[in-house]
Parts: structure tokens; sequence; C-alpha cells
């Protein structure tokens, strides 16, 4: 397995664990944020500058689609932050609000955080048993 592959498992699984559990503990704090952030122009385009510059890191790092699962969840997960941050350069201001309310965020947070943190559970475990 490729240190970059195993090194990138091990950082993404640790933000997915860690920021999983923050949602968990502070939920109504993350529903109430999530829905300023997206009201917010100015806010969606930085938030939107960075998942680009992420996502862009992450695809030209590691655009790896054979190997196993670790490998293709962590280009996975670069290639989701990547159309991430374009859809929120590109929407009109309403949208990313529309998005937030089409995904039924406050509704369906719970299994939100959950996938969240078992996508770190799997990353940390998968990138921490591997050696580089």
């Amino acid at each position: 397995m490729p240190a970059r592959t195993i090194f990138l498992a091990r950082l993404i699984g640790l933000f997915a664990l860690v920021t999983g559990a923050a949602m968990l503990v502070h939920k109504q704090a993350m529903v109430e944020t999530a829905g300023a952030l997206v009201r917010e122009r100015p806010l969606v385009l930085i938030l939107g500058m960075i998942a680009l510059a992420v996502g862009l890191a992450l695809v030209l790092a590691h655009n790896v689609w054979s190997g196993g699962a670790l490998p293709i969840v962590v280009t996975l997960f670069g290639w989701v932050i990547l159309l991430r941050g374009v859809l929120l350069l590109f929407l009109p201001p309403e949208g990313a609000a529309r998005l937030l309310d089409l995904f039924r965020f406050e509704q369906l947070f719970y299994l939100y955080a959950g996938l969240t943190v078992l996508l770190g559970l799997y990353l940390v475990y998968a990138g921490f048993r591997r050696r580089p």
C-alpha cells in the first residue's frame, strides 16, 4: 500500500471521526451554523474556495481507482470535496440554502453524523492497520 494512501486515510479518517463526534455532541449548534453559513454568500464563496483547494490537492495527489477499497475511498473523498467546492462557487445565492433543505440536514442530522463517524472509523482502522 502506498505511503500516500495510508497517510491520507489516517488524516481524513481522524478528521471525519473528530468532526462526526463533534456533530453528535453539538447537534443544535451544527444545524444553526450550517443554516447561517449557507445564507451568507461571502461565506459560501470562501468555503467553496477552501473546498476547491483541498479537493484539487487530494485529487492531484491521489487519483487511484484500483488496489482495494482503501485507495478508492480516499480518492472518492477527494472527488466529493472537489465537486462540493465547485458547486459552492457556482451556486446562486439561494441555491446553497435550497440544497441544505433538499438534503433535509436537520431531519437526517444523525444519519449524516453517523455516516461521518463510520467513514472516520473505517479510514482510521484501515490506515493505522497498514504500514507504509
